[in-house]
């Protein structure tokens, strides 16, 4: 299964109205209740039936997608993988994340990756998942002038991110 967000976005209004659909006896609910509640129950089925998850997400001015964020918060109200569900409890996933630029540790913009952290703390600590994460640094080498001073470090962290990409999906696969 694939879901492609950017192309195929989930609407901005499916989690509101699925959150107040939770307060209103399912006889009285509104048509745009009912076809949220039904879209967020068709996300959970697609991350519930899943034997492994990969979730490709990039960098976006410095933050989550609103896609990606409203995915999220539109599956998270099924009861199955909220909190108290344990649906997804220690299913493997891959999180794969590129940045334009480099965001870590002893670099001008060391914490400027909005992104990466939150991911990992809803994918692990929120449903559970049992997470391994790839992230791809610099890949605005080459395209925007401005960093071409870091090819050969961005060819580095490209080599280092395919190695662990690898390396995961053999860990997982073995483990299935």
């Amino acid at each position: 299964m694939r879901r492609d967000l950017a192309t195929a976005p989930i609407p901005a209004t499916a989690w509101p109205a699925a959150v107040t659909a939770k307060f209103t006896p399912e006889a009285d609910r509104s048509p745009e209740q009912v076809e949220a509640v039904a879209l967020a129950t068709r996300l959970a089925d697609e991350l519930i039936s899943a034997d492994a998850l990969l979730f490709t997400v990039p960098l976006y001015n410095f933050g989550v997608s609103q896609h990606v964020k409203t995915w999220f918060d539109l599956a998270y109200t099924d009861p199955r993988i909220d909190p108290q569900g344990t649906a997804l409890q220690g299913k493997p996933a891959v999180l794969a994340t590129v940045l334009g630029g480099n965001y870590g540790e002893g670099t001008p913009k060391e914490g400027w990756d909005h992104s990466t952290g939150w991911l990992e703390r809803v994918f692990a600590d929120v449903w559970g998942l049992d997470l391994r994460v790839v992230t791809r640094p610099f890949t605005l080498v080459g395209v925007n002038p401005a960093l071409d001073a870091f090819s050969d470090l961005a060819a580095d962290l490209k080599q280092q991110a395919e190695e662990s990409a690898r390396a995961h999906g053999r860990d997982i696969a073995s483990a299935a």
